[in-house]
């Protein structure tokens, strides 16, 4: 298996991040290193169970952007990533603007998508909103930049949320044609699967439990962060928003209660459980005594990150260092996709 996975550098992490994506990418590296072991100890050839996690400084630019906050974020979500578990030592961990196959690749690619297909691409309808004449050229061809972030790789799996469903089909639908037309009855391009983990958590505001928590919302109180201390964290789940109602003893009844659900779900990710295990303890009590229990589930978890992740952000050069290292490393990778993609087209160009 190889898995790639790319997030956008926003900055600001907060907890819906931390639940939604990066956990579940710690999850993955330990289990590549868990089945590389078992290859190992069974006799198998060197282990090929990899993944690929990288900064997607590029999409960055699809939208308005400050270049200097854009490398400050960058900088930033490398920092988070690595205090949260991803291990560059295990993982390769770059940034895609080192990378200049990936724009070589989309490129190549644009040749092949059709613009009935990205039109039909329902995330740049909500990016671009009504002013759709206005909007960049780059948010338009946003997906095939994806295609090619996960094609270059072999990829083999892509861990997608409900929203990028339709990304990783376009993407297939990109590296089959490819393969037809140009593949001379060869595989150029692996079509990867997706993987959608069983637990990943969809984390919503504290303060409206209909809205997604997001750094964009203008009230800090909707949000935890990862840079938050016990005080604010507890603060800000004593303050979250709810209804006067007891927990249910099950989940059918949190059903139009979205503040209830959203703190039972909270409290169940990071445990590790379930929210009916949540309700078989906490059922019949109030929010009196649940948030006090949540804020202390949240700080026990969350301080040794945001401890980690402080430190690292303040060291730039060894953000530096770890981003240039994996990139080395993915340029290698890319390397030979993105000859065999020159190949199948008829390009000649000159050595590297």
């Amino acid at each position: 298996m190889r898995v790639v996975s790319g997030i956008q550098p926003t900055g600001q992490l907060h907890l819906g991040n931390y639940l939604g994506a990066i956990r579940n990418w710690v999850r993955m590296q330990d289990a590549m290193e868990e089945a590389n072991r078992a290859q190992v100890a069974a006799g198998g050839s060197a282990p090929g169970n990899q993944c690929l996690f990288f900064l997607a400084d590029l999409h960055a630019i699809s939208m308005p952007h400050v270049p200097a906050e854009l490398h400050a974020a960058t900088l930033e979500m490398a920092a988070a990533l690595v205090a949260c578990g991803i291990d560059p030592d295990r993982s390769i961990l770059f940034n895609q603007a080192q990378v200049p196959a990936h724009c070589e690749l989309q490129w190549l690619l644009n040749g092949t998508a059709r613009m009935g297909w990205l039109n039909r691409m329902t995330q740049f309808k909500d990016k671009s909103g009504k002013n759709r004449e206005g909007a960049s050229i780059a948010l338009f061809t946003y997906p095939v930049l994806q295609a090619a972030d996960v094609l270059l790789y072999q990829a083999t799996h892509v861990p997608v949320g409900e929203d990028q469903k339709q990304h990783l089909e376009m993407a297939r639908d990109i590296a089959q044609k490819f393969n037809n037309d140009f593949g001379n009855g060869e595989e150029v391009f692996t079509l990867p699967e997706p993987i959608t983990p069983p637990d990943a958590a969809r984390i919503m505001s504290l303060r409206d439990g209909t809205a997604k928590m997001s750094k964009s919302d203008p009230s800090d109180m909707s949000r935890i962060n990862l840079t938050d201390d016990a005080d604010a964290i507890m603060a800000k789940v004593k303050k979250a928003k709810t209804d006067p109602e007891p927990l249910p003893g099950e989940v059918e009844g949190l059903q139009g209660r979205p503040e209830a659900l959203n703190l039972v779900s909270i409290y169940a990710a990071v445990e590790g459980s379930s929210p009916d295990k949540v309700l078989a303890q906490f059922g019949g009590q109030g929010f009196g005594a649940f948030k006090p229990a949540l804020g202390e589930l949240l700080v026990e978890t969350l301080s040794p990150l945001s401890a980690r992740f402080v430190e690292l952000r303040q060291d730039r050069e060894e953000l530096d260092a770890i981003l240039a290292k994996g990139a080395l490393k993915a340029r290698d990778l890319a390397g030979p996709t993105l000859d065999a993609a020159y190949n199948a087209l008829g390009l000649v160009r000159g050595a590297r």
